[in-house]
């Protein structure tokens, strides 16, 4: 179905997408809202019991067990990906690790706390998508379109005091997600790196215990906009790819300092 346009009125229908961090805040809102406008879903969990719960609430989602921080589970990950969805056209690399807890001066933060924010933040979203391009530019030569997105932070811009780990691993994702999308446009895989906003999510009352959830945006809300992200660049709307790319990351990555500091965090894997 398309409009007077021809552009496909929701082009996420039977678009084959996998999300990491899948069963609590953003995660779990995206495999809703992906699911409610009919794209098939396999989401990326470290909890058995969380995946499975999940799977129970929405029969349609496949569920993977797996830790993407971890080296060893990324393949076993991405052959599940693969063969459970018979491809893949979007991946959402959505997983975070705060760091350290309570929130920590650089100088006061172990290096173990700073090692798995990056294992988790940047190593986990290199590897998976390293070993998921092949699925991905086969769905870009097949016409359907590939889109990576990975999920920051405006903390990824601002240097806010007590989330350093948070911060550099979030600014190393978007940069990384700068340079691939810069290596590999031509060959019709586009990358996002988008800053939902504060959201009322797990990681966001690990963070900041004190805040109100009401003042706190939805995940819901940010898994709407997310999702028209996606939809936006796979249509091509508004220009070229890359032209559209750079003003989807204008529009939703807003890299203004608050008066308040309280930078989005995307929820933990498993959390």
């Amino acid at each position: 179905m398309t409009n007077r346009d021809d552009v496909p009125l929701n082009p996420l229908a039977g678009l084959r997408v996998a999300i990491t961090g899948g069963t609590s805040g953003l995660g779990l809102a995206l495999v809703r809202e992906l699911l409610n406008r009919g794209a098939q879903v396999a989401f990326v969990a470290r909890g058995r019991d969380g995946a499975e719960r999940v799977v129970r609430e929405h029969r349609a989602a496949h569920g993977i067990v797996g830790d993407v921080s971890r080296k060893d589970d990324i393949y076993p990950i991405a052959l599940q990906i693969v063969g459970a969805l018979g491809g893949l056209d979007v991946l959402v690399n959505n997983a975070s690790d705060l760091g350290p807890v309570p929130l920590a001066l650089l100088g006061d933060t172990h290096c173990e706390d700073l090692e798995r924010a990056l294992a988790t933040n940047v190593l986990g979203p290199f590897r998976l998508t390293k070993a998921l391009l092949g699925a991905l530019a086969s769905s870009a030569r097949e016409g359907r379109g590939a889109v990576v997105l990975n999920v920051s932070s405006d903390a990824a811009i601002n240097p806010y005091p007590l989330w350093g780990a948070y911060g550099v691993s979030k600014a190393a994702l978007h940069h990384l997600s700068k340079v691939w999308n810069a290596e590999l446009a031509g060959d019709g895989i586009s990358f996002l790196s988008l800053d939902p906003g504060d959201m009322d999510t797990p990681l966001h009352a690990l963070a900041v215990p004190d805040a109100d959830p009401l003042e706190l945006k939805r995940p819901e809300t940010a898994a709407r906009e997310l999702a028209d992200a996606i939809g936006s660049m796979l249509s091509g709307r508004g220009g070229s790819r890359d032209a559209h790319a750079e003003a989807v990351k204008e529009t939703l990555y807003d890299s203004r300092q608050p008066a308040n500091p309280s930078p989005s965090a995307s929820e933990a894997v498993g959390s």
